[in-house]
């Protein structure tokens, strides 16, 4: 018998709430310090090859599990393959989500900062050297630090509380066009800037000489994290999907729109950085710290600073909200609880770990994990570690145990669709080149290369 779920109501919505997920701080933050941090150019043809063979094929397993079962990661597997010890990894995915969205959330709180002080007109008119101060006074400030993070996480759970349809959904669908436009205005006023070119030249000339093993592993463990992968995200969104949905396209899509939106975050940022000669390997503080230099230099520049900020918000909200989702729906399916109570758990844990993160910079700052204050502890052990096993797991699990029909009547909606090189190209990279590279990752990270 067909597990009852309640889903998406539309194709276009669980594409828009699915993009929504993956598109994020990762995309407009991430992607563009770390394209600045490793050449540009190169690192971004090794970032699409990243994705071609590990991303896709991935975002495939995932959405094979979901979708085919309707059940988030435990119970997907548990009737999938019975007995299998595959299940307990859904409480390490579980965990990963809330220690990623905890952090990250942080940041978003910073967006809220940023975005009420452009409103308010206090952002523009100091130095580079003054916005450093800004910010570091900023987030050494336990207060108003923990203050936007709180309101970010209410704003979060109030979507969640509404359900999948009239809060997901419907958010996703409002919010991701009005994101992919702004992106454009963005990017057309960046490339009429002058030396815009220098910029472009720099985002897309390919020299290996700059890039190293850094920049390699950069680009795949971004792959993931742009994503969303390894952390059963896909696989409880994809359980929402409806029977007649085409995975294939559906994930080609997806992984098109997410790049897209990471390369037009590239090509918004680096003309205007060169442009006004900036430094492009700012880091990560290239958000908070640079751009507001740029749209201060801009004519409007109150009006684009606001824009630009309105515009991490809606990527931050979609994509928090997904994270949040897993736990959610986990508490849902495993615990038979109602959903507003799965809510107020997700929502107390996500907020202890949040809070935690946010004072790293001020009242917790002694508090050192390997190294790393808490913030930077979780940002390195999310996507590196979390994300990472998870995308082990799940192509050794896909790749390996899970029969070939049920992979097979999945892509092909049983046997509607044509895809017997789509399979072939999924369970290879499932088989033998994603686990290779999630290896030679771990390696890096613990210093062997």
């Amino acid at each position: 018998m067909k597990n009852k779920r309640i889903g998406f109501a539309t194709r276009m919505g669980a594409v828009a709430a699915t993009v929504g997920s993956a598109v994020g701080l990762g995309n407009i933050w991430r992607f563009p310090y770390q394209a600045g941090e490793n050449g540009g150019g190169a690192y971004i043809l090794v970032y699409l090859i990243c994705v071609l063979l590990l991303g896709v094929p991935i975002m495939m397993s995932e959405f094979v599990i979901g979708r085919s079962t309707h059940k988030s990661m435990k119970g997907a597997v548990e009737q999938l393959t019975p007995g299998s010890p595959f299940k307990y990894f859904a409480y390490i995915g579980v965990l990963g989500a809330l220690l990623i969205c905890g952090y990250y959330s942080v940041v978003c709180g910073w967006v809220i900062e940023y975005l009420w002080s452009s409103v308010s007109g206090n952002l523009l008119g100091h130095t580079t050297e003054q916005y450093s101060q800004i910010f570091n006074t900023f987030v050494g400030n336990p207060d108003r630090c923990v203050l936007w993070t709180l309101l970010f996480l209410l704003l979060n759970f109030l979507v969640l509380s509404r359900g999948v349809e009239k809060g997901i959904e419907r958010i996703a669908n409002v919010m991701m066009p009005f994101l992919f436009l702004l992106l454009i205005v963005f990017c057309v006023n960046s490339l009429l800037l002058p030396d815009s070119d220098e910029g472009m030249e720099f985002l897309f000339d390919i020299d290996f000489d700059d890039l190293g093993w850094k920049g390699v592993v950069d680009a795949m463990g971004q792959s993931f994290m742009s994503l969303s992968l390894g952390v059963t995200c896909l696989i409880t969104f994809s359980s929402y999907f409806k029977d007649d949905s085409n995975l294939m396209k559906d994930a080609v899509t997806i992984s098109s729109l997410d790049t897209l939106v990471a390369i037009l975050a590239g090509i918004m940022i680096f003309p205007a950085v060169f442009s006004f000669e900036l430094e492009p390997n700012a880091g990560p503080k290239l958000i908070f710290e640079i751009l507001p230099t740029i749209f201060q230099q801009l004519p409007g520049g109150t009006i684009w600073a606001v824009l630009f900020f309105v515009l991490l918000f809606f990527a931050s909200i979609t994509s928090t909200i997904s994270l949040s989702e897993i736990s959610i729906a986990f508490l849902i399916d495993e615990y038979k609880i109602s959903r507003m109570k799965a809510i107020a758990i997700t929502a107390t844990l996500m907020t202890i770990v949040a809070v935690l993160s946010a004072l790293s910079f001020s009242t917790l700052s002694d508090i050192q994990l390997l190294g790393r204050n808490i913030f930077d502890f979780l940002d390195f052990v999310g996507p590196n570690i979390f994300m990472l096993l998870g995308g082990l797991v799940t192509a050794v699990y896909v790749g390996w145990v899970l029969k070939k029909d049920v992979i097979h009547n999945q892509l092909t909606n049983g046997g509607k669709h044509k895809a017997s090189f789509v399979q072939a190209y999924v369970v290879f990279c499932l088989r033998y080149i994603a686990p290779v590279a999630i290896v030679i990752i771990f390696l890096y990270y613990i210093g062997v290369i």
